[in-house]
């Protein structure tokens, strides 16, 4: 059976995510001491106990779920003989988890990505004022209508300077817009309109994936410039071209374009599905992917391993 497996993103962090893994496993806990090493923090501290407040922001979310996917996948390396270059027909990752398939594929260190995605959060929070910008969930339109509302609220306000992009298309009827808030508050009621199920705003602290992000993509450009990239031990299925990349330089183009371009989630698991994988094994913290996954690919199957119960599962799994 073919395998793909992926790597969550922001808003799959929750207080006590890899407590367990590094209760249990000597492999995690040289894991989160990597990190905490290469970032000069506690950030495992953090992680296991909280506050959530501070575990939520945007520059210590994204290392520390990065660092709880290459915790499980050290554990299942050591503990199952996982081998990403033998067992993975693809890798991917939603955002920031393509630091973590890169990372979990041999393309980048665990702290040359503990470190970039330091680097990408505090940049993106730094991007756009607090209130200047705003997200929101549009659901039960698809990619290329919600696209079409988004350009039409921009193109409205535009006197105002007003942007306004689909930035996830997350599948399963749910795309995400982002933009400045007055222009985002009008595609949420452009798609009413239109016939969407719903429009949420998104307790979010920065408009991500659109050209808002510009300023956060410069930095993340000069940051890559000085990271060694190896071609990884599985093609990576990259965000902003739903495509499989293995060469370095394409890897880190793609890394800097995925700041403000969108996240094509949906149509990279079919292009995943379209290449003969059916199970999909997401290494992490939460289950936010597996759910879509099973939405977007008709008769996939999909796991989640964060704990020591999933590991063990998938040990027993393997055993013929």
């Amino acid at each position: 059976m073919q395998t793909a497996f992926v790597f969550p993103g922001q808003g799959s962090q929750t207080v006590g995510m890899g407590k367990a893994l590094a209760e249990a496993f000597s492999a995690a806990r040289q894991v989160f001491a990597e990190v905490d090493s290469a970032l000069g923090q506690n950030l495992s501290a953090l992680m296991f106990e909280g506050p959530e407040a501070e575990l939520t922001l945007t520059a210590n979310a994204q290392p520390a779920l990065m660092a709880v996917s290459l915790a499980a996948t050290r554990v299942l390396e050591a503990e199952a003989g996982l081998d990403i270059a033998r067992d993975a027909r693809f890798v991917a990752g939603h955002s920031l988890g393509e630091y973590s398939a890169l990372a979990a594929a041999g393309a980048l260190t665990i702290d040359d990505a503990a470190r970039l995605l330091r680097i990408r959060g505090d940049a993106m929070q730094r991007a756009v004022p607090v209130g200047v910008g705003a997200m929101a969930a549009i659901i039960g339109l698809d990619f290329a209508q919600v696209s079409a509302i988004a350009a039409q609220a921009a193109s409205d306000l535009r006197a105002q300077g007003a942007i306004c992009q689909a930035a996830n298309d997350n599948g399963g009827g749910q795309v995400v817009i982002s933009g400045t808030k007055a222009a985002v508050e009008r595609a949420m009621e452009l798609a009413k309109a239109g016939g969407a199920k719903r429009a949420l705003p998104l307790p979010v602290s920065a408009p991500f994936h659109c050209a808002l992000m510009q300023p956060a993509a410069d930095a993340m450009a000069a940051a890559l410039e000085g990271i060694e990239i190896k071609a990884p031990k599985a093609p990576l299925v990259a965000n902003v071209s739903a495509t499989a990349l293995q060469d370095p330089a394409a890897i880190r183009a793609s890394l800097v374009a995925q700041v403000t371009g969108a996240v094509r989630w949906r149509e990279s698991v079919l292009y995943i599905a379209d290449h003969g994988v059916a199970h999909f094994i997401e290494i992490g913290s939460g289950k936010v992917l597996s759910g879509l996954i099973r939405r977007i690919a008709e008769g996939a199957t999909s796991v989640s391993i964060g704990a020591p119960a999933d590991v063990e599962a998938f040990k027993t799994a393997r055993v013929p």
